[in-house]
């Protein structure tokens, strides 16, 4: 299923040579990989002649053809997009799945959620962003041969691909054991390799089988404990077993002792482990004239009973493409290639687990992401750089399996092959007075007893099989020989703590002055440390004991690593780069620096080392977070919500005097919506009540979003999407009255663009005749809850989507939060609603809801995590009601609920404790908090459109009738909408002596009255007022005064500054904060605060001194003034911003079939018709 642009527009039958008889496909390569069932016979070859060749990508790059989809094949493809700058290649790639490139290393994770989308390493949106330019991939097309003489591959669907360069990157596949077949194990139900995504689904179906209780998996290793987590975790498994041929799990990475302490972990985890035993046959049973999986027989003759098996006793790579194609392989299997990769096949290179280096294939991530690197900069660097040649690749590994962190780096055997100087066993132990054993690290010491190992004393057990010694037979060890003269004596380090199921054993040079490797288990915190220190090969400045006891307090920010130190061995990133991103301003977030850098987006391990790192490298460039809200509070959101919910105050004066710096401090643009939020979230009043008014954002203050000619938008509640076609001609009949513009939302509603801002209540009052309610599109709350149609239309449904969504949003619909919030309900796990990309989303399963928390799109999107699984519909609700409560309590400013997980202490687990089992003991507040936040809702359009008071604050001018356009109109694709802005406008200072009339000649003009600027000492207040041409803006701030300046802002040419939450200084000026792009301009001379590149004007303000009600401003006349500030003079024309220079995203180009600009199309389309007919193509 290839992306339909490449087959449509690209791919092309090419006048190519035919193949000179093309090398016939073995049977067993174009059968699927077991367990999915294979045809008893294949198809002949088919001629050459009805071949469909292929060639893709400009004709003046040349094609790179990567063979396989997998972790390193996407890996090459990422690497070579970022390094071919010079856009020298395209990229064409096949997989033999219908999924895009996934994380097979967390595919137990799918167990879990059962969504292929969240392993995806790079979302479908990603190569939508690559593709038609620079990359094209077809999906569920296998390559089947290469045709290396004639720099051709061809695929099961009878199609052959031109290239310039092949990659072959088709990893590995499952092997069994020797007393089974493939054949035999694909035709046995119950029979389960643990490799891809469709063996994943394959051993859920069969699970789910009421007569499946025991699972068994043969292999003890680091795929085969991965196989047993799974099969634990799956709810109808009662019974798991582990067969291992060696006496202990992980033999390949751990010693017998450490292996032993992970066997006990496992066995107390209620699973069975046979080790040292190899099942001689395979046992089944016929039911209904097919062979059933029933167990096995041991070697002593008995049987162990199961119902399904899953093998994981190791890999083997995928050289069958090779092999078919007459490249040279390894008898062991492997592609061979030399130091540069290359295979013996002209221009052909192989790369990941397929690969065969010096008779080693691989099968880590690690070496396959270095092999990545090396081709990639080879083809696209060595211009000015020598090439790049493999080397020994580090085999480190670090996993949690069964719940068990086990980890081991550099050279973890050189015991078993090195002479030994003397091994230190460190083991915890009870001191004279019976006190409490301590761990080490704990205060910085430890109680230890150190117990020096010499030659007298029996070696470690080897890890790896040998052959039967003289030690095994009763005779006294001897001492190993060295391997060559260079074979240097080595001591070792162990510690032992049964206690805490910790084991570490570290290798060192005999004289202790250089680390080689070692091995770790349950505390793993200094891995990465640890790689960094032995691939550095530098001489240590510690005691080796240290490593182990400590002496060091708090969490370790990498600041002892050199900058070349690999912080994060999937992309092979280091720590200079994160020191970088840091220093040049690239990251400020941990989501920015993964997004520049890749770091812990593989298997994640590193990211507790990369969080303090980055946090210690901003601190170092001072660029620490500031927790305080802004500078009139000292204390975080967090911290306020809590002390005004305890104190119990409900004005921003109240929390000024409370805990306000100063106490007769006006606030700012961050603290004035923050605190309305949380005064919102806790009593629910109205928001245009007076006294919360002024807290306001312009949106919530006129209940409407502002748009950038400084109308607003009109979005009505349609509660999940629903809504019936009276209620769609009621909203169609005020767009068309009022000359609105429309769109459907991607929340499932409707938005109607351009209401002026005194139309707003007319619109709302017909709105609400019609039913509809406010949809809170301008808040910081509840915007929709999307769904599809689940069970009350779709054959697939099986939970009522719509009705939970219409009950869910009826329900938090205006409920105050840190930032908006969205959610959606699928019926069935197709997902149509998305889910899991909101911040709450909902899938019916046959047993329940799974709930989803903690997702968004925007410009950081976020996969929601599965917080509940199979949750009763009775269950739901009130999970997410304290969701959010806790989410309104504990959450920064601002703070989506992605973020909120993100950088929660103990994560999504710490959340699930707090919401699901109640560890805080908060639970009840939660749901009361949300019940008084649902029974105290009132729509609030309805209580301001019946309200003369507030109705009044929504006209233009306050001192007419008249109205004037704030910029111009134009018409697109039959509806109005702004002119554009231009890319950006010159910089504006204006100020009062630029008026030519003298000041001393200026009168003092009447413009307002007390009662329309609805003045209040609980807080400031504002409006615009009409004098000649000119529109400005009256402001009172209680306990100062009054202050006028220009109603235009300059930035952008917006006539809203009226609008703009009135705030303050540290140090007490009085300013206005533009509500479009916060540009701040003092209330008394017009200076721009925080950028020196703009001024306004500002003019005295006071109350008649014969009339306290009327409000004057001292004003030059209008002829002077309005040449100056007129409102003609400063609208927005869309002529005048194509002069100036529109954003390249308003831009469109008609280009030829070469990329050429058609001249006779002119820079851009006109009309209502775009195009030419002579586009053919």
């Amino acid at each position: 299923m290839g992306n339909q642009f490449s087959k449509s527009k690209r791919a092309r039958k090419a006048a190519l040579p035919e193949p000179q008889q093309p090398t016939p496909v073995p049977a067993e390569l174009a059968k699927p990989v077991m367990p999915e069932p294979q045809p008893e016979s294949q198809p002949e070859p088919t001629a050459a002649h009805d071949v469909e060749f292929v060639i893709e990508g400009p004709s003046d790059r040349k094609v790179i053809f990567v063979v396989g989809l997998g972790m390193v094949g996407i890996a090459f493809i990422e690497k070579m997009l970022g390094l071919d700058e010079k856009s020298k290649y395209f990229i064409v790639t096949c997989g033999e799945e219908k999924h895009f490139a996934y994380n097979r290393v967390g595919l137990t994770e799918y167990f879990e959620h059962r969504n292929v989308e969240s392993l995806y390493l790079n979302p479908p949106s990603w190569y939508a962003q690559h593709e038609p330019h620079r990359l094209s991939y077809h999906l569920q097309e296998t390559i089947v041969s290469i045709s290396a003489d004639q720099h051709l591959v061809h695929t099961d669907k009878n199609r052959a691909f031109r290239y310039d360069k092949c990659v072959i990157a088709t990893g590995s596949r499952a092997e069994v054991p020797p007393y089974t077949s493939l054949e035999q194990a694909q035709k046995t139900k119950g029979v389960f390799v643990y490799r891809n995504i469709s063996d994943l689904d394959s051993i859920i179906s069969y699970a789910e089988q009421p007569e499946v209780k025991h699972a068994v998996v043969v292999g003890g290793g680091l795929l085969g404990l991965e196989a047993a987590k799974a099969a634990y975790d799956l709810p109808t498994i009662s019974h798991v077993s582990i067969v291992n041929r060696q006496g202990f799990p992980l033999s390949r990475q751990l010693d017998a002792e450490a292996g032993e302490m992970v066997l006990h972990k496992i066995e107390a985890m209620g699973v069975q482990v046979l080790t040292r035993c190899s099942p001689t046959k395979q046992l089944t049973r016929t039911v209904n004239g097919e062979e059933v999986f029933r167990g096995f027989e041991l070697p002593d003759g008995s049987v162990h009973e199961a119902d399904l098996v899953i093998y994981a006793i190791g890999i083997r790579p995928r050289d069958d493409v090779a092999k078919a194609s007459g490249i040279k392989c390894h008898p062991r299997g492997g592609i061979i290639v030399g130091d540069d990769l290359k295979t013996s096949a002209e221009d052909v290179y192989a790369v990941g687990e397929c690969a065969s280096w010096r008779e080693n294939s691989y099968g880590l991530i690690g070496p396959g992401i270095e092999m990545a690197d090396i081709l990639s900069f080879n083809l696209t660097q060595i211009e000015s750089h020598a090439p790049r040649v493999m080397n020994a690749p580090d085999l480190s590994t670090k996993l949690k399996l069964m719940g068990i962190d086990v980890a081991s780096f550099g050279d973890f055997f050189a015991d078993n092959r090195l002479p030994k100087g003397r091994t230190q066993n460190i083991v915890l132990t009870n001191d004279t007075n019976g006190e409490e054993l301590k761990g080490p690290k704990e205060k910085g010491q430890a109680a230890l007893e150190i117990e020096f190992e010499d030659d007298s004393k029996d070696a470690p057990v080897a890890a790896t099989p040998t052959k039967p010694t003289a030690e095994a037979n009763g005779a006294p060890a001897k001492r190993p020989r060295k391997h060559g003269s260079g074979a240097q004596p080595i001591n070792c380090l162990v510690y032992k703590d049964p206690f805490s199921a910790t084991y570490k054993k570290y290798i060192f040079t005999e004289d202790g002055k250089y680390l080689l490797g070692g091995m770790m288990v349950g505390d793993v915190s200094d891995f990465v440390k640890l790689v960094a220190i032995v691939k550095k090969k530098k001489a240590l400045d510690l005691p080796p004991s240290q490593f182990i006891v400590g002496d060091k307090k708090g969490t370790d920010d990498g600041g002892d690593l050199d900058d070349d130190a690999q912080v994060c061995s999937c992309h092979n990133v280091l720590k200079g780069d994160i020191v970088k991103c840091v220093k040049e301003g690239a990251c400020g977030t941990i989501p920015e620096l993964k997004t520049k850098t890749k770091v812990g987006t593989g298997c994640g391990g590193c990211m507790p080392l990369v969080t303090s790192l980055f946090n210690s490298e901003m601190k170092k460039a001072g660029k620490t977070l500031e927790t305080s809200i802004c500078p009139h509070f000292k204390m975080s959101r967090t911290d306020l919500f809590n002390v005004i919910k305890v104190k119990q105050l409900k004005t921003l004066g109240e929390v000024m005097e409370t805990f306000g710096v100063n106490k007769e401090a006006l606030g700012c643009e961050i603290c004035k919506p923050a605190i309305g939020s949380i005064l919102s979230s806790l009593y629910n009043e109205h928001v245009m009540k007076p006294g919360h008014h002024q807290n306001q954002d312009t949106n919530d203050k006129f209940l409407a979003n502002i748009q950038r000619n400084g109308t607003f938008s009109v979005v009505p509640r349609i509660a999940a999407g629903e809504v019936s076609p009276d209620g769609l001609i009621a909203i169609g009949q005020v767009a068309k009255k009022y000359g609105l513009y429309t769109k459907i939302t991607g929340g499932q509603r409707i938005d109607m663009f351009g209401a002026r801002k005194d139309d707003l209540p007319d619109i709302w009052e017909e709105l609400n005749r019609a039913g509809f309610e406010s949809g809170h599109a301008y808040g910081k709350s509840l915007r929709t809850v999307k769904s599809c149609v689940g069970s009350t239309w779709c054959r697939y449904g099986v939970g009522d989507s719509v009705g939970l969504a219409v009950q869910l949003e009826n329900r938090y619909r205006g409920v105050r939060s840190p930032h908006k919030f969205k959610g959606g309900v699928s019926g069935c796990v197709r997902e149509c609603a998305e889910a899991q990309s909101k911040d709450f989303g909902l899938i019916a399963t046959d047993k329940g809801w799974n709930i989803f928390v903690g997702g968004n799109g925007g410009a950081n999107p976020r996969h929601a995590e599965l917080f509940a699984k199979d949750v009763p519909p009775s269950k739901v609700v009130r999970i997410i009601d304290r969701f959010l409560a806790y989410y309104i309590m504990t959450a920064d400013k601002l703070q989506r609920t992605a973020r909120w997980v993100e950088n929660m202490d103990g994560g999504i687990e710490k959340l699930r404790a707090v919401i699901l089992q109640d560890e805080l003991g908060i639970c009840k507040d939660l749901d009361a908090m949300m019940d008084n936040l649902i029974n105290t809702y009132e729509d609030e359009w309805a209580v301001a459109i019946k309200d003369p008071s507030k109705r009044k604050q929504f006209k233009q001018f306050v001192n007419t009738d008249e109205r004037l356009p704030n910029s111009e109109t134009i018409q697109e694709r039959g509806q109005s909408r702004p002119a554009d802005w231009a890319k950006s406008y010159p910089p504006v200072k204006l100020s009062t002596e630029q008026l030519n009339t003298p000041k001393s000649q200026w009168t003092w003009v009447n413009v307002a009255r007390k009662a329309d600027l609805v003045t209040s000492d609980e807080g400031t207040s504002s409006a615009a007022v009409k004098y000649g041409d000119t529109q400005l803006a009256v402001y009172h701030v209680p306990r100062r005064g009054y202050y006028a300046t220009q109603q235009m802002c300059p930035h952008r040419r917006a006539f809203v500054l009226d609008h703009g939450i009135i705030g303050d200084t540290a140090d007490g000026k009085p300013y206005v904060s533009c509500p479009l792009h916060k540009r701040n301009f003092a209330l008394a001379d017009g200076e721009c605060l925080n950028d020196g590149e703009y001024q306004i004007m500002s003019f005295e303000c006071r109350e008649d001194p014969e009339d306290q009600e009327r409000i004057q401003i001292l004003l030059p006349p209008t002829g002077d003034i309005d040449s100056l500030l007129g409102t003609d003079k400063w609208l927005v024309r869309q002529a005048e911003s194509e002069a100036l220079g529109l954003n390249a995203a308003t831009q469109i180009d008609i280009l030829g079939p070469k990329g050429e600009i058609l001249a006779e199309m002119g820079p851009s389309c006109g009309g209502n018709d775009c195009g030419d007919h002579k586009l053919s193509w």
